[in-house]
């Protein structure tokens, strides 16, 4: 155009590209972008935490039938109010009550789009200048994006392979300071598959209130543990410290897709009132998207009419997955896992690369497993742990077994000549 300006004054963020590179979406996104397009054998996907598209995973017809019955209505076509709508969150406030020695009443309860909104929020929430947050290593990684585009200074401590994955409580009270405002924990654990016990949880609590941050604990694995270790949610511990609790429907429904999720405040204190944090909460949520109105309609009645058998049939298939998983894990001699997995959908295992050729790290060896083999795993990477890999159990089990027959293969293949 001969009459256009000389130069547009507009472009794009290049800090939006480089910060979607680094969440779990972007890694498998390259890896599939690897896949080689001319095997003929179906992908096994075992680096992602959706299990919906299997049929072994399908959701509760009470959920659908709670949906379609809240659209018939024609009641719920309206905007919601900002923190959701009452119903809604005066059913999750009881859904939670479950073994707590205190109540949550529904003015503690805000709804999100699933709990990555959660996430976005208390990231924006807690920022100031020279703030900062401990986040777990391994972890995930949308965290750090948030904190990163928040401007909130990161601090990493170690969950513990050795000791089941728990939290190093000594480097916490080590890299904290005057400036930080929260830690992160993640119950059940993703990407570790760990199950934090009670005594280790209220030692959480307790060096948190000794340090003056609050908890966030991560729970949209809530519910989902099989092993031996009793999932206790964080939310016991509210009289101790201030804890904010992000969960949703998308893990123990099997319905990500609907992306309703929530942020509930676990503080009979008062801590946060007096802080700011509720004000400063509702002002995000005064200024962002909300959940679909008749999905939250919905919840009331999926909470009520889902029955004990489905959540006793998808701990069922968990828990004979993890053993699928672990069990075919020992026959490959190059990766190891250090704790059979006790909950969310998740194992971390590690690579030793000196007994593999012509491999150097965790990313190539995922980037030719899915070239050579059709299987996507997460490399550690991903999760901040360089070495290792995030294997996902939940899938069909006869895919679960063909897919890492595949990665024995691979890694025999690649094995170093003696």
């Amino acid at each position: 155009m001969e009459n256009g300006p000389k130069k547009w004054g507009f472009q794009g963020k290049q800090e939006l590209n480089a910060a979607a590179a680094t969440t779990v979406r972007g890694f498998l996104n390259m890896l599939m972008g690897n896949l080689n397009k001319d095997d003929s054998r179906p992908v096994i996907p075992l680096g992602h935490g959706d299990p919906s598209h299997f049929p072994s995973f399908a959701t509760t017809p009470a959920a659908a039938d709670a949906i379609v019955d809240a659209l018939r209505q024609g009641k719920y076509n309206c905007y919601a109010p900002t923190v959701g709508i009452l119903p809604a969150r005066r059913a999750i406030a009881d859904y939670l009550n479950r073994d707590l020695p205190y109540k949550l009443l529904a003015d503690d309860v805000y709804l999100t789009i699933g709990c990555t909104q959660a996430i976005e929020v208390v990231s924006s929430v807690l920022s100031r200048p020279g703030a900062n947050i401990l986040l777990p290593i391994p972890g995930f990684p949308y965290y750090e994006t948030c904190a990163a585009y928040n401007r909130l200074e990161v601090r990493h401590f170690d969950l513990l392979p050795e000791k089941g994955w728990e939290v190093d409580l000594d480097a916490i009270e080590t890299i904290a300071d005057e400036n930080t405002v929260a830690m992160v924990i993640i119950n059940p654990g993703n990407p570790c598959g760990n199950v934090f016990s009670y005594d280790h949880l209220k030692k959480v609590a307790e060096t948190a209130r000794k340090l003056g941050i609050l908890v966030i604990a991560d729970e949209v694995y809530d519910s989902l543990a099989f092993g031996s270790t009793q999932y206790v949610p964080m939310r016991v511990f509210g009289s101790t410290v201030p804890v904010l609790t992000l969960g949703s429907i998308s893990k123990r429904w099997i319905v990500p897709g609907w992306r309703l999720g929530w942020l509930v405040t676990s503080d009979p204190n008062g801590i946060l009132q007096k802080s700011g944090v509720i004000d400063s909460i509702i002002g995000f949520l005064n200024i962002s998207s909300d959940p679909a109105t008749f999905i939250q309609a919905a919840i009331p009645q999926i909470f009520e009419n889902t029955k004990d058998e489905f959540f006793s049939k998808i701990i069922c298939i968990l828990r004979e997955a993890a053993d699928i998983c672990y069990n075919r894990i020992k026959e490959i001699p190059c990766i190891t896992c250090p704790k059979k997995p006790e909950g969310s959908m998740f194992v971390m295992v590690k690579l030793n690369l000196s007994m593999l050729e012509d491999i150097n790290d965790d990313m190539e060896f995922c980037l030719k497993l899915a070239k050579e083999e059709s299987v996507i795993i997460l490399p550690g990477i991903a999760v901040g742990l360089k070495n290792w890999l995030r294997i996902t159990f939940a899938i069909e089990s006869s895919s679960l077994e063909e897919g890492l027959a595949r990665v024995k293969a691979f890694c025999q293949r690649h094995a170093k000549k003696q």
